[in-house]
């Protein structure tokens, strides 16, 4: 392994550590988000599988972030 890999390696395994409450409940988050726009988009909007399962992931990866950034700062708030 070079420095560079072992270094990103080293990071991703302190991010997670540091964070790990908040990464699996932005996890679980994403998927059931996944899920609902499928079934939804398929509902309401009456699109292909294909076409739902494409929005599906793409906006919630966005809302995933924006969860991950609130719950951060909604946990640094209520600790003091």
């Amino acid at each position: 392994m070079t420095e560079l890999t072992k270094g990103l390696f080293g990071a991703s395994a302190d991010i997670f550590k540091n964070n790990k409450g908040s990464i699996l409940r932005t996890i679980v988050y994403t998927i059931g988000h996944f899920a609902i726009a499928i079934t939804v988009l398929m509902l309401v909007a009456d699109v292909s599988f294909m076409i739902a399962l494409t929005d599906a992931i793409v906006e919630p990866l966005a809302n995933s972030v924006w969860y991950f950034i609130l719950d951060k700062w909604w946990a640094s708030r209520s600790k003091k």
